[in-house]
């Protein structure tokens, strides 16, 4: 009985060894997010060039977002300069969505932060002068009602030249029709969500904003980033409140700051785990 028993288990092992080879192979190209030293932050200052974003009544979201981006780097460069930052632009130029994400994974960074101001819908001039706050997204699937920031984000993709080709199955009717949701994505999912959850809760409880908390939604910059990330809504740039704050030095300073004292609540947090 036990020879046959041992020749079972030979021939099951036998069977299992490729899949463990694989399995081996597998994890070591890719190893698991926590197993990564937190060393590289991505920057993303959005839209740019020939890309304005979205208008105020005397300023541009392209400019607002580079301005904070700048602080956000300068920031970390003085009290965490073990920390390397990558910022996808540094000048009024235009980037492509997946060449953002391309720059990030070339980088193996560890997190992704894309800035960005909020607008009210077109047409709604009532509601412009009273919408406000922060909103922070995070890439996944949501009711399509609820996906009118991401197509609004998404709106950039059209500007490029090969935008066919690079966002093959993208239906602007539809954002979530590009979502795909495999393990690690999932995984970066819940970081996302985590570091999300922290900044959010720096701009309620210290900068005392209003804030629209953090939403799922296809948004095609965090699409392809392989790491935790997410995209800031730093306010309604056509608030005229907002828009005066969005572009005031105190006001970038202070969005520049949560989003530093998040980077290490987080880090910090991520490394305890």
């Amino acid at each position: 009985m036990n020879k046959y028993i041992y020749i079972l288990r030979t021939f099951i092992n036998y069977l299992l060894l490729p899949y463990f080879i694989f399995a081996s192979l597998t994890l070591s190209a890719h190893p698991p997010y926590d197993s990564f030293k937190f060393k590289t932050v991505i920057i993303d200052a959005g839209h740019g060039g020939k890309d304005p974003g979205a208008h105020g009544s005397h300023s541009l979201e392209k400019n607002i977002a580079l301005a904070i981006a700048k602080k956000v780097n300068t920031l970390i460069q003085s009290e965490m300069p073990e920390i390397n930052v990558v910022m996808t632009r540094n000048t009024d130029r235009f980037v492509e969505l997946n060449k953002r994400a391309d720059i990030a994974n070339d980088k193996h960074a560890n997190l992704f932060i894309s800035i960005h101001c909020n607008s009210s819908p077109e047409g709604t001039a009532k509601i412009a002068h009273k919408e406000r706050g922060v909103m922070i997204l995070v890439y996944g699937y949501h009711r399509k009602e609820e996906q009118i920031e991401a197509l609004r984000e998404n709106a950039s993709i059209y500007i490029e030249k090969d935008y066919q080709k690079n966002y093959d199955g993208y239906n602007e009717n539809d954002p979530t029709s590009f979502i795909v949701l495999n393990t690690y994505m999932q995984k970066y999912r819940t970081q996302s969500i985590l570091f999300g959850s922290i900044l959010n809760k720096q701009f309620v409880n210290t900068d005392e904003r209003k804030s629209y908390g953090v939403k799922e939604q296809g948004v095609l910059v965090l699409a392809h980033s392989g790491m935790p990330a997410v995209l800031v809504e730093t306010g309604y740039i056509n608030n005229p409140a907002e828009e005066k704050y969005l572009n005031s030095e105190s006001g970038q300073s202070a969005i520049a700051a949560s989003i530093v004292r998040s980077i290490k609540l987080y880090r910090k947090q991520i490394n305890a785990d």
